[in-house]
């Protein structure tokens, strides 16, 4: 699997917001609204990100990083199980030497994902960044 740097934040986002339909069901429908468009222009402007395409050369998984930690990490539901979300995982921790993410509690699915690779929580807040009752969980290598 090739990762190469993206900066097609509307790719991304299309990415983005199939995946979070499939994994995050706690979500109301105005939040995903809500965050469907703070993502391309209040988030994404301030990440490094780096994708994997499919056999159609279509972006199908994504990381944003920053300077001290992996910001997001998504798969499309066709490639979930496929390995991109490892792949990327690695490559965020072995080439930028990267050891901590944040998670919402809710998100189990993700929650094991990251345990199953070492992860350990830190620490807990009772509301996303956004202040909307979304609990996160901090997790460290």
């Amino acid at each position: 699997m090739k990762i190469e740097r993206s900066y097609d934040y509307d790719v991304l986002t299309m990415v983005w917001l199939a995946s979070v339909k499939v994994t995050h069901d706690f979500l109301s429908e105005e939040d995903t609204e809500f965050y469907h468009g703070k993502i391309p222009h209040d988030y994404m402007p301030h990440l490094e990100f780096y994708a994997i395409k499919n056999e159609n050369g279509n972006p199908c998984a994504f990381i944003g990083l920053s300077t001290e930690m992996i910001e997001m990490l998504f798969v499309h539901p066709d490639a979930i199980g496929k390995g991109y979300g490892r792949t990327l995982l690695q490559f965020a921790i072995k080439n930028k030497g990267l050891r901590k993410v944040d998670v919402n509690e809710q998100n189990q699915r993700a929650l094991k994902f990251y345990q199953k690779h070492g992860f350990s929580i830190t620490g807990r807040d009772n509301t996303d960044s956004e202040g909307k009752p979304y609990p996160i969980l901090h997790l460290a290598l």
